[in-house]
């Protein structure tokens, strides 16, 4: 098997990407019919509206991303995983049952957007902490890599499939499809040969756990400004789910298949950077910066095309700059943390990358309401770009001082991974 794909010669991993694609299909499916529903249906192209329903979707692991944490430490991810899953479909069928039958009314949308949030808060630690025990630490990088392609083929099919559905016969079909994809992902993990797993401690049951990962994220210079950089990126600039379909009605005029389309083809790009970075043996500094850099000026330009099909071209570096950099900084964290406070430290940079769009999303919206779609992409990429720019002068100005043997990099608390260097 080639390089590229090496972790899928492992059972369990080629079970849970198999399932995690149909999921994801289905999530991407929902998340178009979500921001058409309430921009179209249940209010007058309300950007504001849409931000809040996005925000509430990410409020809860602002408060509970941490406890999520010590859950996804302390218990078996699998067992775990299980649990959300379900109630992620679960709350998915609610939409799609008020929708089909014509009773939703923007209020059901905001309560079921907050309980997917809730789901989700404990499901995202455990899920990016499980893939470690689905394949040895040599192959997780191509794990990782390979879980971002996964996601971003779903979101290849899903938003173009959702445009279609939508145009056809409304937004119902879309929340029920994606009710029904989570049981792929429930099946996977069911079939899954436990003695397979690698190896894992779980963490006791013990007072100030919370804060313990808080503390050791807080000693490491280099997860404090990866977590800084993608808090900035993620709560300003990522919310494209919001801003194409802003553009989509606003700008450009068109209907539910071309929007769909803007996500499918912005898709092209995230997939590109997902199957180059599977390509890659370890994360590198340079990646995570030029995609951050990268990101904000190819959104920039984006938000100034006249026309369409130049908006829509300007998609696919967005969406390679974007995954580039959020795959460099997920690699570098799983390899670079201590296994017994990964779910912890992954919880926290979770909430760091989530946790922003509940302040986010409604502030992009707003803009793009009060001053015009596109100041809602532009205004969200100055600020990334931003970002990325004092980033690169803070790494700068590091190498020029630091010391540079292992032990001195060590004293001076900068213990950064082996691979997250030039």
């Amino acid at each position: 098997m080639s390089k590229m794909f090496s972790a899928l010669k492992i059972p369990n991993y080629r079970l849970w990407t198999a399932g995690a694609l149909v999921s994801n299909i289905g999530t991407w499916m929902q998340r178009v019919a979500q921001d058409w529903l309430v921009l179209t249906v249940l209010t007058n192209h309300d950007g504001t509206a849409a931000g809040i329903t996005t925000g509430l979707q990410f409020l809860p692991i602002l408060f509970l991303g941490p406890f999520a944490g010590v859950l996804a430490d302390r218990m078996n991810k699998r067992k775990l995983l299980v649990i959300t899953q379900s109630a992620m479909g679960f709350f998915a069928l609610c939409l799609g049952i008020l929708v089909a039958t014509g009773t939703a009314q923007l209020w059901h949308v905001y309560v079921l957007a907050l309980g997917l949030g809730l789901a989700s808060a404990f499901d995202a630690p455990a899920r990016q902490a499980f893939v470690s025990e689905l394949v040895p630490s040599s192959e997780l990088p191509n794990a990782v890599a390979l879980n971002s392609a996964s996601f971003n083929l779903a979101r290849l099919a899903g938003p173009g499939v959702a445009g279609l559905l939508i145009a056809a016969f409304g937004t119902a079909p879309a929340f029920l499809i994606n009710a029904a994809s989570f049981v792929a992902v429930i099946f996977s993990l069911v079939r899954m040969r436990a003695e397979q797993f690698q190896p894992v401690t779980l963490a006791t049951r013990e007072k100030g756990q919370i804060k313990e990962g808080v503390a050791y994220v807080l000693k490491r210079p280099d997860l404090l400004m990866i977590f800084g950089l993608a808090f900035m990126i993620a709560t300003f600039g990522l919310n494209f789910q919001l801003t194409n379909a802003m553009m989509a009605t606003d700008i450009f005029g068109v209907g539910a298949g071309e929007f769909g389309l803007l996500g499918t083809i912005m898709a092209i790009g995230t997939l590109g950077g997902a199957l180059l970075a599977a390509r890659r043996g370890k994360p590198r500094l340079r990646y995570l910066l030029g995609g951050a850099v990268g990101f904000g000026i190819a959104a920039i330009i984006a938000s100034v095309m006249p026309t369409f099909f130049w908006y829509a071209v300007m998609m696919v570096p967005v969406g390679l700059a974007s995954l580039t950099f959020l795959n460099s900084a997920n690699t570098t964290i799983q390899l670079g943390v201590d296994p017994a406070y990964r779910g912890r430290v992954i919880a926290l940079y979770v909430v760091v990358v989530q946790g922003g769009t509940p302040i986010g999303a409604p502030l992009v919206g707003w803009l793009g309401t009060e001053f015009g779609a596109r100041w809602s992409v532009g205004g969200g990429a100055i600020i990334s770009l931003i970002a990325g720019l004092i980033a690169v002068a803070i790494v700068l100005h590091q190498r020029h001082r630091k010391p540079r043997t292992r032990a001195e990099l060590k004293q001076a608390g900068y213990r950064l991974v082996p691979s997250f260097g030039h």
